[in-house]
């Protein structure tokens, strides 16, 4: 059957009755709390603005009681850990060698974390002492690639907080220790 009464011609985008209108407030609803939904996991598990986060005195502290560590591989004048020695981002901590030191290593937790790794890895075999505190993520293909059987692994209980953080990360961290000629 045909429509009854006259034709609509006017506000084609609004609803015609309460049951359109009912219709398409769900609709936006259910969008909007979908984006919302994925903001929030977004936020809360895989986003962040920064990936120099400072490691916490404390952190750093307990380590360096047992280490003594005579470099600091990922730096700014700002953070580093050993005012003495450090890389920074224009030194170009990865092209440098490491020698036989005793290496400090935040590295920024982006997509560069593997090329990290793989450096700390390399610079063991050639002498040198590598401490990392990184991100558990033991399903990734870096892990996989440079820290299974290959260095020793500690656990830490709880989530760190970093320096300049509010809360305490969004990921469990590890400490990743590279020894000299442990293959």
């Amino acid at each position: 059957m045909g429509r009854i009464g006259r034709p609509r011609t006017y506000h084609l985008d609004r609803p015609a009755t309460n049951a359109e209108y009912q219709r398409r407030f769900a609709r936006k609803r259910a969008e909007e709390l979908c984006r919302l939904r994925q903001k929030l996991a977004q936020k809360i598990y895989h986003e962040s603005r920064r990936h120099d986060w400072e490691t916490p005195p404390a952190v750093f502290a307990e380590y360096d009681a047992e280490f003594h560590f005579t470099l600091d591989v990922c730096a700014t004048a700002e953070n580093t850990k050993v005012p003495d020695h450090y890389f920074t981002p224009e030194m170009g901590g990865l092209v440098q060698d490491w020698g036989d030191a005793i290496c400090w290593m935040n590295p920024p937790y982006g997509d560069q974390i593997g090329q990290w790794m793989e450096k700390a890895y390399l610079s063991s075999l050639a002498g040198a002492t590598v401490v990392a505190l990184v991100p558990s993520r033991t399903g990734t293909a870096w892990w996989h690639a440079w820290v299974l059987e290959k260095a020793e692994v500690r656990l830490r209980k709880g989530r760190i907080t970093f320096e300049g953080a509010l809360d305490p990360a969004g990921f469990a961290s590890v400490a990743v220790i590279y020894r000299p000629f442990l293959v």
